[in-house]
Formats: structure tokens, sequence, C-alpha cells
């Protein structure tokens, strides 16, 4: 039984033979016997195998097939034909791959069968293990062109949406005299003609509207749990509203209308008393709901303020702060594994929030805007491209090693492959060994104003978290970065009220902004599917 183990485990065809001799004499009372014979032959023959992987393997060569466009303009659908007998072959050519590998993994356990010791000499063993150890090294590089294949097939598909996102955007409402007449031009000239026309911008002009109630129907991260304490309050402004947060008796935190029932003074002013803040004008007491549990000097009347819903999870406290009832699940924020939080930093801006996400958004300036901090001494790279699926909010930027997403409503998460501060490695971020993780939260405070949450982790280093006023350091840094941003975001802002299209003429490298002012003026217009975004 062990020889047929042995045989079953290496996945030999084995034959079972009735033997009338005995080979040893401990066997000579036993009628009976079996002997173990090695078969080889057409039974055990490696096209035999391959004809039991058929249903896998047995795929038709798509090359004869590709449509022959080399030296023409191919329209859209052109481009996806071929795109697809890209794909087809690419499919094609990582069978036959694996099927070369697995045949050579046959032969090798042929060589190295034992029972096959008595028909070869270890000099012929040797010389064929030698010849299936090229043919192995053949076989893995022509697996690596293969990959080189589905990476070039994969950078095709990325450009073809690039450029189908072009193409939604061109004005197609251009006049009569835009375009050449059918029956005097040339299909060379029309293509021409084509590619002239002016792109559709999108319009981001005049002073900020009010925001849609439908902007408010989401969970908003609007402090850091560190920063509130059980004695503390953080006021905040959003959607042109005064609130503020503080936590009640059971340590839960609470977001109630940052004014007194009583003559309207700013509960922020006041204090936390047994998980109540105090009015600091005449002493009432409100809990984290908005009941008013004491007052003091007169008779308890039944007063309430408004209340948000307000939860805490992974470090931040959120709110939610839409009419609609809250969804049950908060987003997960959380920087990626093996990453620690170093720094945590709030900052209030001067500025719309909808223009700090474009900014945040854009990579293509980083080399012409931050020429004193992160970028100092970045080439200016011929082409900048932001490669990311149809429908997707997120993807990364070529050549920058940076992982970029815009989750909504308001937050910007990117993973940067570094070498050392300031510097950049790599073509991917998998291919850096040492990262920065950064988390953007824009908060609409006012129609003109941002409160900004920034936190940034690292993947190395854990020590310098420990070290004393770090953090200071950090928001020093921080700040550089912003202000140099901060200029021309509020000159784009002062432009853009008086009349000015901020998104005048939106580029390639522009996708993920793009993409972010489709999704808000969805939300605007009230859309009940809003783009990029799941079926609700």
């Amino acid at each position: 039984m062990t020889a047929i183990a042995t045989a079953g485990a290496l996945s030999l065809p084995i034959s079972l033979r009735r033997s009338c001799k005995f080979s040893s004499k401990k066997f000579q009372g036993i009628k009976r016997g079996f002997r173990v014979y090695a078969v080889f032959g057409e039974e055990s023959s490696l096209e035999d195998k391959k004809s039991q992987w058929g249903t896998l393997f047995d795929v038709e060569d798509p090359r004869s097939k590709v449509p022959q466009c080399k030296g023409k303009f191919l329209d859209v659908y052109q481009a996806l034909e071929v795109a697809r007998y890209d794909i087809q072959y690419c499919d094609w050519r990582a069978r036959q791959d694996l099927l070369t590998i697995m045949l050579l993994h046959e032969k090798v356990v042929e060589v190295l069968n034992p029972l096959a010791r008595e028909y070869k000499s270890i000099g012929t063993m040797k010389r064929e293990l030698a010849e299936l150890q090229g043919e192995l090294a053949q076989a893995h590089k022509q697996v690596h062109i293969s990959e080189a294949r589905v990476a070039t097939a994969l950078d095709k598909l990325a450009y073809m949406e690039e450029l189908v996102n072009d193409k939604l955007l061109e004005d197609r409402n251009a006049t009569g005299s835009d375009v050449a007449s059918p029956s005097s031009s040339t299909s060379t000239e029309s293509s021409e003609v084509k590619r002239k026309l002016p792109r559709k911008s999108l319009d981001v002009s005049g002073p900020v509207k009010p925001y849609h109630p439908r902007l408010k129907n989401f969970w908003y991260p609007v402090a850091f749990s560190t920063d509130l304490k059980d004695d503390t309050m953080i006021p905040i402004d959003c959607f042109e509203e005064p609130w503020v947060l503080f936590r009640g008796k059971d340590g839960n935190p609470g977001c109630v209308q940052n004014t007194c029932a009583h003559r309207a003074c700013p509960l922020h002013l006041g204090s936390v008393n047994e998980g109540r803040i105090q009015c600091p004008y005449h002493g009432w007491e409100y809990t984290t709901d908005g009941k008013c549990e004491k007052m003091p000097s007169t008779r308890l009347l039944n007063v309430k303020i408004r209340s948000l819903p307000c939860l805490e999870q992974e470090g931040m406290i959120w709110i939610w702060p839409g009419d609609d009832p809250p969804t049950p699940t908060l987003p997960s924020l959380q920087p990626p594994s093996g990453f620690v939080i170093h720094a945590e930093i709030v900052m209030e801006l001067p500025i719309e929030h909808g223009l700090l996400l474009d900014n945040l958004l854009d990579l293509a300036h980083a080399p012409f805007t931050h020429t004193s901090t992160f970028a100092k001494g970045w080439t200016v790279p011929s082409l900048v491209k932001f490669l990311t699926p149809a429908s997707g909010l997120q993807g990364y930027w070529d050549p920058y090693p940076i992982d970029m997403e815009f989750r909504p409503p308001c937050m910007v998460l990117s993973t940067i492959g570094i070498s050392k501060p300031g510097k950049l490695e790599g073509q991917s971020t998998k291919e850096c060994t040492t990262h920065l993780h950064q988390l953007h939260v824009c908060i609409p405070s006012s129609r003109n104003k941002t409160r900004l949450l920034y936190r940034m982790s690292l993947d190395f280093a854990p020590v310098l978290k420990h070290i004393p006023f770090m953090h200071y350091l950090w928001r020093h840094f921080a700040e550089q970065v912003l202000n140099e941003d901060l200029r021309l975001v509020i000159g784009q802002q002062e432009r853009m009220i008086n009349g000015a299209n901020v998104w005048n003429l939106p580029v390639a490298y522009d996708k993920l902004g793009v993409r972010y002012r489709l999704w808000r003026n969805a939300v605007d217009q009230g859309d009940k599917q809003l783009p990029f975004s799941k079926p609700m």
C-alpha cells in the first residue's frame, strides 16, 4: 500500500498484477500477492493528460480574428472591439502558459518516479532533468511576458476610458459653422473637426448657492475623539448652523444647537457639569439630546433645543445634519493595516468646501504649487494621468506612486509611496517600501468656510509618535503645504463669486475632480440615483 500511495501522490498511473512468484521468502506462505509496476506509454502519455484538461485549455487562438486596424483612426466601438480581442488573446496566452507548466510538471514527475530507476541510468535522469529545467525557465519567462501583456491591455482600457470621458465632455451643441458639411469633407477631415470641438465645461461660477437639503443626509465626521474630553466642548458650524459637541454622563458624545433657548447665548462659552452643558448667562443646563434639566432661580419648564444624531467610531465624532433618518452604519476611515496615526489636525479655512475638495483631488498642480514643501525638486512629467474604473471615485496617479479616493460626501483618502521624507519612488504604491496615508475631511461650515480635519499615518518609524512636541512639527508642515494652496484657492473663490467659471476647461488629469463635481451636481439636483455610487 505504501508504493500505491506514493504513486498516487505523484499522480502516476499504476497497474496492479497478480504475481505467481514471490521475490522474498517472507511471502512464501501467502498464495496471493500484488506487484506494483510503473506503466509508461499511451496510458500515461502527456497527450492523454492534455485531453483530460481539454475543457480548460482547448480555447481557440483569437489572433486570426483580430481586426486589421493599423494606421487607421478608430471610433469608440472599433477601439473597444480591438481591446476585446486583446483581452481574449491574453486569456488564451495565459491558458497556454499554464498548460505548458503543467505538462512539464508531469514530465518531472515521470523522471523522478522511483519505480523508473531500473529502466534509466542516473546519467540519463540528470540529463532529462537538466533539459526540463531549461524548459521550465523558458515557460516562466513566457509567464512574465504574458503578465506584461495583461498590464499593457489594462493600460489601454484605462486610456480608452479616459477618451470616453473626454468625449462625454465635448460640446454636442456646437454651431453648424464649427463642423464641415459631410459632402465637402473626407472622413479624415471629419475626424479632425471632431477632435477640435470645444469641451463641455462644468458650470461652477457665481456666488455659492444655498446647500441642497439632500447634501445634509450623510454622516459627517466633525471632530477627533481625542479633542473631546469629558469636561470640554467643541463648537462647530455645519451648513451655516452653529452646533456644540460635548460628552454626556455616559461618556457618549452629543451634538446640540449652540444657542440657549432662554436668551440665545452661545452655549460653548459655558461649561460641562455632570454630563450637561451649562449656559454661562443664567445657568440653564442641557443634556446631549437637547433637553433642559436645570433652570436655576425659576420654575423648571419643559424646554428642549435641537440636537443631531451623534455617534463615535474609530476615533472620530460623527453627526447627521439631515432631515432623513440616519443610515444605520458609518463608513470606515481607518488607515490601512500596518499604519500608525501620527497627527490629527483641525483647521478652519475661509473657502467653500467644494473648492477645497477640487484642490485635494488634483495632484497635477504639485510641481508648480508646492515648490517649497513636499514637491520641491519634482520634475514636470510630460503626461499626468489618473487611472480609475469607469464607475469609480478612486484610482491611482501615473507617474506618481499615489493612490487616491473621494468618499462621499466630503472625504479624500490617499496613500503615498515614499523613500524618505519629501521624496517619491517607484511607479506605484506597491513598489514602495514605506508609505504615508492621509485623510482630509472637508466639512461645509458655511458657503465660504470649511472645517478641515486632517489625519496623517505612517507605516514606518513608529518611534516618531513618542517624541515630545512632534505634533507641533507635523502641524507646522501641514500648514506650510496648505498655505501654498490657500493663496490660489482663495483667488479662485474671489473670481468665482464675480462670475468666473473655475471648471471652464477640464482636461484628462482632472478626471477625479470632474467626477466629484458630477456627483455634487446630482446631489444638488435631487437625483434619486447618484453617479459613481451603488444603487440605493
